[in-house]
């Protein structure tokens, strides 16, 4: 996927949220172990790479999710850390997305020229259940990033963020059901109490997806395809677009792009029901499908 660099790959499982790993799951469908962890080869260098034209193949404005196979701030990928870093702060006109499940370890792991944050960078934290809510928002809180939100995939139990939202520093929530093997279920009563918080703070709030095992008035549905989990979250009409979320995307002098400049996502007729839209970079184009 063109939004997606994962300069490492393979994960250590620590918390509820990596029992059914969909990363472990994708590695053994190829005889690989998830627990091996390696710096990537082509894909390290991703956001520099050019065309035949010398033109990055990642635009000015676009988001790429980074380490969606690993944890940026994983311990064994302390060696390779500081590399990435200098990417990010290269390409200062594009948005990265970073997740993590250990922000205890952020503080530690910030380049020397960090400050209070750079503009591109906006960070987040998985809270698949209350405990580890309670456990890594405050953390989140007291980080010194520009942009922050919360990520409550795959959401394996019910999550009040209430307290935490007032001080205004969240600026978006996305939540996801669980997909693969051993799939748990995700309630609609779950979402739909998140979604009610993120409203009445008006912060955006994705429902990406209802994933495998989705439970609604008591009833278990059991649904199976990404394509058809994404529908039926977008129509159960629960994403809010709450306030802007403003990047000062700079280029490589230090001067603002215009707002001309930047990438503007494409959307296919596919994508109009799609719960993921708000939190998506769009289509690739790459002519894979025709709709």
């Amino acid at each position: 996927m063109h939004d997606i660099w994962n300069p490492w790959h393979g994960c250590v499982k620590c918390s509820e949220g990596c029992q059914n790993c969909y990363m472990y799951f994708l590695d053994g469908l190829r005889d690989r172990d998830g627990g091996e962890i390696y710096r990537t080869k082509a894909g390290f260098r991703y956001p520099l790479s050019k065309d035949r034209n010398g033109r990055y193949r990642v635009q000015s404005g676009e988001m790429l999710r980074v380490c969606m196979t690993s944890d940026f701030f994983l311990e064994e990928a302390d060696p390779w850390r500081a590399e990435a870093w200098d990417i990010i702060r290269l390409r200062s006109d594009v948005k990265f997305f970073l997740l993590t499940k250990r922000p205890q370890r952020v503080a530690d792991c910030l380049p020397p020229d960090w400050g209070d944050g750079w503009e591109n960078v906006m960070f987040n934290v998985t809270c698949e259940n209350q405990r580890r809510a309670d456990e890594r928002i405050p953390l989140l809180l007291s980080l010194p990033f520009k942009h922050k939100g919360i990520m409550c995939a795959p959401y394996i139990g019910p999550v009040s963020i209430a307290r935490y939202l007032p001080e205004g520093q969240i600026e978006q929530v996305l939540c996801d059901g669980e997909n693969y093997g051993g799939a748990r279920p995700c309630h609609y009563e779950w979402v739909k109490a998140l979604h009610d918080e993120c409203v009445r703070c008006d912060v955006t709030f994705v429902f990406c997806g209802t994933g495998r095992r989705f439970v609604k008035d008591g009833k278990l549905y059991r649904i199976e395809g990404n394509d058809t989990q994404t529908r039926q979250a977008y129509l159960s009409g629960l994403n809010h677009k709450g306030r802007p979320i403003e990047f000062d995307l700079r280029d490589t002098l230090g001067l603002p792009i215009p707002k001309g400049e930047l990438y503007v996502p494409r959307f296919r007729k596919r994508c109009e029901a799609c719960g993921m839209r708000l939190a998506c970079n769009g289509c690739s184009n790459c002519g894979r499908c025709r709709e």
